[in-house]
């Protein structure tokens, strides 16, 4: 079992990173949430990893935190559940935002994430259910704060993005920026991330 991976961050292809550990280049699967947090290219990261073997393959996925881990290995146990589409789940919900969506029991939340229908969704309502902590179903995810913001938010959201990839990109940019000129820096953000 490959448990942990310190190295030099090589590539960046989403979902894709490759990293490189003593001279032997890890190809390891990583959700949104982690990819964006990631240093620059040639910097040393650390991510902790779950070994899925298949009859086929081997597939590598790492995490920078091991919230994120748990919550991987959690939604593995999911009848139905296979490593893409948590990965998937983990890339469009941060750990907060999903342990809310659980307390709360809003489907629609999930039904948003590409790959989960409606059926899937109650399915991880039910699944999950006390699975969090009350800290992490407590948190409110980050409101932003101007209306514009919120106008980016939606058209990225429109285009196709996930609400990761969105809140991302509208953080990225200056507080005063107009809607406009706010989407067209956030597609620019968000095709070199």
């Amino acid at each position: 079992m490959i448990g942990r991976l310190s190295g030099t961050l090589l590539e960046k292809n989403p979902p894709q990173i490759v990293l490189d550990v003593q001279g032997v280049g890890y190809e390891v699967d990583v959700p949104m949430s982690t990819f964006y947090n990631l240093p620059a290219l040639n910097e040393k990261v650390v991510l902790h990893t779950q070994l899925i073997v298949r009859e086929d393959a081997h597939l590598l996925f790492g995490f920078l935190t091991h919230e994120e881990r748990i919550a991987f290995r959690q939604l593995l146990k999911i009848s139905g559940v296979g490593p893409r589409l948590a990965l998937s789940v983990l890339s469009g919900l941060s750990i907060a935002d999903l342990a809310a969506a659980v307390a709360n029991k809003d489907a629609n939340r999930l039904t948003k994430i590409p790959g989960v229908g409606k059926k899937t969704a109650e399915r991880l309502l039910l699944e999950l259910q006390g699975k969090f902590s009350v800290s992490a179903a407590g948190t409110a995810p980050e409101s932003t704060v101007s209306s514009s913001s919120n106008d980016i938010v939606n058209a990225l959201l429109a285009l196709g993005y996930n609400e990761k990839e969105a809140d991302w990109a509208a953080k990225q940019l200056p507080k005063d920026a107009d809607v406009s000129g706010g989407i067209r820096q956030a597609l620019k953000l968000l095709s070199k991330a």
